[in-house]
């Protein structure tokens, strides 16, 4: 075993690549405050690292090899990143590879036009503006330590009990209309394969769309979800009289279609669910088995 992996934030994406990783090669970090889940993640062979113990986290950011982030960044910006500054002076070579999870949000809105990588980063909003910040905050620290970073731009991210159908199951399903609207999404099993790869080839580094090939009206996956279960969609309610919180009225905001083609030259990418019908299908098959 000669391979560590640090999860800086060990939620949906993280844990599901930890989950995939070959146990007999990877030690896995992961960080948590709470106790009940670092409990769980012991169970499961992963070390927790409490990130409020400076001396653990430090320790865990000299040994790893490899480093995820995928907390959201704080008020005062990333939440990891001055425990990583200090950290570097105290390790023999730097990282073989640091991956961050970033958010399409960057693009900020585009009139449902066709973003790619080389598209300028304009955010709007201000959760797309902190992960920006955070994105470029990683990069200037990955290249003083000389190590590959790659920042991955992720769309709506869904999978095994977070998906439309368990929302129609909970009773939580809405089917908002807002003519033109479009959203691209991605499976977090090809989050996890699309990280793998990148861990393998380090050195094609850089930036990266991780979306489906299908950009699609949010009220379409409900409907197709729906017809899946056997249940009825619920209403559609146009977009202006819907009761939306202000985090999720802000989702409407940005309208884009994204470009995934360089995942797929690169990093050599074939999507295990292209789109969401695919996505889901394969969810509710898994349920049943």
């Amino acid at each position: 075993m000669n391979k560590t992996l640090l999860c800086l934030g060990f939620g949906f994406c993280a844990e599901r690549l930890a989950g995939s990783l070959d146990a007999s090669d990877w030690r896995v970090f992961g960080t948590t405050r709470d106790a009940d889940k670092a409990v769980a993640l012991k169970a499961r062979g992963y070390r927790p690292v409490d990130p409020g113990d400076r001396d653990a986290l430090a320790k865990a950011l000299t040994e790893a090899s490899h480093i995820l982030i995928s907390a959201s960044p704080a008020k005062g910006g990333d939440p990891f990143l001055g425990a990583a500054e200090k950290a570097r002076a105290d390790r023999e070579v730097p990282p073989d590879w640091i991956g961050y999870l970033s958010t399409t949000g960057v693009y900020g809105v585009s009139d449902g036009s066709m973003v790619n990588e080389d598209t300028p980063a304009r955010p709007v909003l201000e959760r797309g503006k902190a992960r920006l910040e955070a994105e470029l905050a990683w990069t200037a620290l990955a290249a003083k330590i000389g190590a590959p970073l790659s920042v991955f731009r992720l769309a709506g991210i869904y999978g095994p009990g977070r998906n439309a159908i368990e929302q129609l199951r909970t009773g939580t399903a809405k089917r908002i209309v807002k003519p033109g609207q479009v959203f691209n999404r991605i499976h977090v099993d090809d989050i996890a394969q699309i990280l793998r790869a990148s861990i393998a080839n380090p050195a094609a580094d850089g930036i990266y769309n991780v979306a489906d090939d299908f950009a699609s009206p949010p009220q379409d996956v409900i409907a197709y979800a729906a017809a899946l279960i056997g249940m009825a969609p619920p209403p559609e309610t146009p977009f202006e009289q819907a009761d939306l919180s202000p985090m999720a009225k802000s989702f409407y905001e940005e309208n884009k279609l994204i470009d995934n083609r360089r995942v797929k030259e690169r990093l050599g990418i074939n999507l295990l669910y292209p789109d969401y019908r695919a996505g889901l299908a394969a969810i509710l098959a898994e349920s049943h088995q």
